[in-house]
């Protein structure tokens, strides 16, 4: 239960070794940070449009496009073939895999995105992991601490699972799709090609193939 192949597939990664024997998909959070500072050989193969910074922390593959305005602090791994635009603040500790979108107004802190994930408009993924091809809609937040800076523990039928975390967004299963403006709380497990409907505040475990509507009620007054 909540083991990383339950909601990954490790092949959609070039880091699955992060994973590995872990006994909850979370653990991997605490283990970036020590696999770029030994793994991380900055370098830039992409192409840079005008002048982004780009600290020495920094490894970007070929085919890569980083635009103008944006800023990878690092240390950050990013894979091929992505798009960083302008706006992205990639800050410490972040793996993107391959055909990753990284968009404007987005910022990015000690997560791992797997190939093709798609993050481009208003986002915050904080400590956070993004399954293959999962996509945030405009506007979604990963809320990765909770206000009274307390242990995040992940909270199912059968109890509560510390995490020995203070800081822990999501876990994001391959293909799920979660709409503009939802809010995912600190803690919360997403399974595989789900589907948040915009405007929903979230929070626990959520089986895969699962949706979630919010329904509200409209009153439209003419004008007087």
């Amino acid at each position: 239960m909540f083991a990383p192949s339950d909601f990954l597939e490790l092949e959609h990664t070039a880091h699955s070794k992060l994973f590995e024997n872990q006994n909850y998909v979370w653990d991997a959070l605490k283990q970036i940070a020590s696999y770029l500072q030994f793994r991380l050989k900055p370098a830039v193969f992409g192409e840079l449009i005008g002048k982004p910074f780009i600290s020495n922390r920094v490894f970007i593959g070929r085919g890569t496009v980083v635009e103008q305005g944006a800023v990878l602090k690092g240390p950050a791994w990013i894979g091929e073939n992505c798009q960083i635009r302008s706006g992205c603040y990639v800050r410490e500790n972040v793996i993107a895999g391959n055909g990753v979108v990284m968009g404007n107004s987005c910022e990015f802190k000690n997560c791992i995105l797997f190939d093709e994930a798609q993050v481009p408009h208003f986002n915050y993924v904080g400590d956070s992991i993004l399954g293959h091809q999962a996509h945030l809609g405009a506007g979604v937040i990963l809320s990765n601490v909770k206000l009274n800076h307390a242990e995040i523990a992940v909270t199912t039928p059968q109890g509560e699972i510390p995490t020995g975390l203070r800081k822990f967004g999501a876990i994001v299963g391959d293909r799920t799709e979660i709409g503009c403006n939802a809010v995912i709380n600190p803690g919360s497990v997403i399974g595989r090609d789900c589907m948040i409907y915009p405007g929903v505040n979230f929070r626990g475990v959520l089986p895969d193939g699962s949706r979630v509507k919010l329904r509200q009620e409209l009153h439209v007054i003419g004008k007087r």
